[in-house]
C-alpha cells in the first residue's frame, strides 16, 4: 500500500509550484485507485485522460478550474500571473470562497473573445456548462476539499489541461 505521506507531500509539492506534471499526476492517480481497491473508497476509480462521467466534486471542481484559467490565457495571452498562479492553494483546499470569484471574473474573459473566435467561446461555455451541471445544486461546491479530494482536484486539472493538448494536436494533423 501507497503510504499517505506520499499523497500528502505530491499535494504539497503541487500547491507550492502550482504545478501538476504529469508525475505527481501518476502519483495521485496510484495512490486513488490503490485506496479504491484496497479499502473500498466511495469514489469512481480514476482513468487515464478525462472522464466525463466522474461526478467526484474534487475532480469536477479541478476540471473545472482548468477550463477557467484555459479562457483567461486564450484572452490575456501576456499575463504575469494566471489564475493558477493566484488561486491554485486556495481552489483547491477552500473551493467555495474561490469559485464565486473565478466565474465572476471568467466572464469578463469570455466577453475577451475576438469576433473571430465566436465558435470558441461557445465550446468553453459549453464546457462550463457540462462540469456545473454535474455538481449537486443541493450541496453546491463545497467549502471544503479533504486530502482525497484535493487529489482528485489536481487530477481533474491535470486531465483537463492535457485534454486541450490532445484536442490541438489531432486538429493539426
Amino acid at each position: 500500500m501507497l503510504p499517505r505521506t506520499l499523497e500528502q507531500q505530491c499535494l504539497r509539492r503541487i500547491r507550492a509550484e502550482r504545478k501538476v506534471t504529469r508525475e505527481r499526476a501518476a502519483i495521485l492517480k496510484a495512490y486513488m485507485n490503490r485506496e479504491k481497491r484496497i479499502h473500498g473508497a466511495n469514489y469512481k476509480e480514476v482513468l487515464v485522460a478525462v472522464d466525463k462521467t466522474n461526478t467526484n466534486s474534487g475532480y469536477l471542481l479541478g476540471r473545472l478550474f482548468a477550463v477557467l484559467e484555459k479562457i483567461q490565457e486564450d484572452t490575456h495571452p501576456n499575463l504575469n500571473a494566471t489564475i493558477t498562479d493566484r488561486f491554485y492553494g486556495a481552489a483547491s483546499t477552500n473551493p467555495s470562497t474561490v469559485f464565486s470569484q473565478l466565474l465572476k471574473l471568467n466572464k469578463h474573459h469570455l466577453s475577451s473573445y475576438a469576433d473571430s473566435s465566436k465558435g470558441i467561446k461557445i465550446k468553453m461555455e459549453n464546457e462550463i456548462q457540462e462540469i456545473t451541471d454535474k455538481i449537486p445544486a443541493s450541496t453546491g461546491i463545497p467549502a471544503h476539499l479533504n486530502l482525497d479530494e484535493q487529489s482528485m482536484f489536481s487530477i481533474g486539472y491535470y486531465h483537463e489541461r492535457q485534454s486541450f493538448f490532445e484536442k490541438k494536436n489531432s486538429e493539426s494533423k
